[in-house]
C-alpha cells in the first residue's frame, strides 16, 4: 500500500478470515490477532488508562518505495466503554524487517525460544517412530503394524489442519485469555481515482447527499478545497449547524461510502470535524529518532459496525468518527530490531453517528 505522490488508496472490507485461510505480515486485515514480523513484542499492549489488554483493530502492509524493508502498521484500541474514543487508549505500532530476512525464511511468529514446535510435516515424519521403545520392550508380534496404521491415520489428520493458523493464537510467554479478539476480515485495496462510475449503492449515497444539502441549506460541492497550504478554508461555506468540515467529509466519501480505511502517506487527512488549531504541535516528533511525523492513514466510520468480538455478542466494541495515524517521516528502523516503533494517533468522535447506521 505504498503511496506515490498524492495517490489515495481506499481499504474496503472483503471476505471473513477463518481457519481455512492463512495470514501473514503481508496481509491487510482488520481484527483477529496481529501477524508480527520478524519478532513480536513480548505481550499484547495494554491500555494506559485502565490497564486492560488492547484489541487488535487493523493490520496494514505498507512498504515504502525504494526501501529494503517490509513494513507494517498495526492499530490497537481498548474496547472498554469508558475508554472507547479516547486518543490515549489507541496505539499505532510500526514494525519492519529487511527483505533478505524474510527471504531467508525468518518466521513471522516465532515459537518460544525454549521449545520450537514442529510443523505438521515434521510431526508426520516422526510418527513412524512412535512406540518403538515399547515394541522393543514387549517384543509383541503385531504391534508394529498396528502402530504404523495408527501413525498413518494421525498423519492424515494432522496434515489436514492449518497448524499455522492455530499457532497464530500463541505468543511469547503470555496467556491470550485476557486479550480481546475481534472478528477478522481481509481488506481489499482500490485507488480512489479509479472510482468514476456510480452503481446503485453510489447513486443512493448521492441521493442522501442531496437530501443533506436541502436539509442543511448548504451546497456541499462548494466545500471542495483546492491545493494550498495546511489550513483548509472551512469557513467559506457554512451549514446551518456550522459544521462545514463534516459536510466536506460526507462529500469526499460519497464515491465509496463503504471505505473503512484511507491511505495517503504524506497527503492530507480527511477530518470529520474541525481539527484543533494547534494540531501540528500536538503531533509529537518520533520517539525513536526525533524526526517529524507525517500523515499516513486513517480509519473510517464504516469500520465501526464491523468491530465485534470474534465469539461474542453483536455489540460494537469501539465507537469513533475517524482515527488518524501520523508516522515518522524517516520511517526509522534498526535492522534486526525486535521492538515496534510507536506512532501518533489522533481520534475524532463522529458528530452525526446515525448517518452511518
Amino acid at each position: 500500500m505504498a503511496s506515490l505522490g498524492p495517490l489515495t488508496l481506499l481499504g474496503v472490507c472483503d471476505g471473513q478470515i477463518d481457519g481455512r485461510y492463512r495470514t501473514s505480515y503481508l496481509t491487510n486485515k482488520l481484527g483477529g490477532r496481529p501477524d508480527w514480523s520478524p519478532v513480536p513484542p513480548p505481550e499484547a499492549p495494554r491500555c494506559p488508562r485502565c490497564g486492560a489488554r488492547l484489541a487488535h483493530v487493523v493490520q496494514v502492509y505498507c512498504p515504502l518505495e525504494d526501501s529494503p524493508f517490509h513494513r507494517n502498521i498495526r492499530l490497537f484500541a481498548c474496547p472498554a466503554s469508558e475508554c472507547s474514543g479516547r486518543p490515549e487508549c489507541w496505539r499505532a505500532l510500526r514494525s519492519q524487517c529487511l527483505e533478505e530476512e524474510a527471504a531467508a525464511g525468518t518466521p513471522c511468529r516465532p515459537a518460544p525460544p525454549q521449545e520450537a514446535p514442529l510443523p505438521a510435516t515434521h510431526w508426520c515424519d516422526a510418527a513412524d517412530d512412535w512406540g518403538e521403545e515399547e515394541e522393543e520392550e514387549e517384543g509383541g508380534g503385531g504391534v508394529e503394524e498396528d502402530q504404523q496404521e495408527a501413525a498413518e491415520t494421525i498423519c492424515e489428520a494432522v496434515t489436514g489442519i492449518d497448524v499455522s493458523s492455530r499457532l497464530q493464537d500463541l505468543s511469547l510467554g503470555e496467556s491470550q485469555e485476557d486479550v480481546p479478539v475481534l472478528g477478522s476480515f481481509f481488506i481489499s485495496v482500490v485507488e480512489e481515482s479509479d472510482l468514476g462510475g456510480e452503481d446503485d449503492d453510489l447513486q443512493h449515497a448521492q441521493e442522501l447527499l442531496r437530501e443533506y444539502e436541502r436539509r442543511e441549506g448548504v451546497a456541499v460541492g462548494e466545500l471542495e478545497c483546492g491545493g494550498g497550504g495546511e489550513e483548509e478554508k472551512y469557513e467559506k461555506t457554512k451549514a446551518r449547524h456550522g459544521d462545514a468540515v463534516f459536510s466536506r467529509f460526507m462529500k469526499k466519501i460519497s464515491l465509496c461510502p463503504q471505505q473503512i480505511l484511507r491511505y495517503c502517506r504524506g497527503g492530507k487527512p480527511l477530518f470529520i470535524s474541525k481539527p484543533p488549531p494547534n494540531l501540528a504541535q500536538m503531533v509529537s516528533a518520533c520517539g525513536s529518532c526525533g524526526a517529524s511525523r507525517t500523515f499516513e492513514l486513517q480509519l473510517m466510520p464504516a469500520l465501526v459496525s464491523l468491530l465485534r468480538r470474534k465469539d461474542g455478542g453483536a455489540e460494537v466494541e469501539l465507537e469513533f468518527g475517524t482515527v488518524l495515524v501520523y508516522t515518522c517521516t524517516k520511517s526509522c528502523w534498526t535492522a534486526g530490531s525486535g521492538a515496534a516503533v510507536e506512532e501518533f494517533c489522533f481520534v475524532q468522535a463522529d458528530p452525526d453517528q446515525q448517518l452511518f447506521k
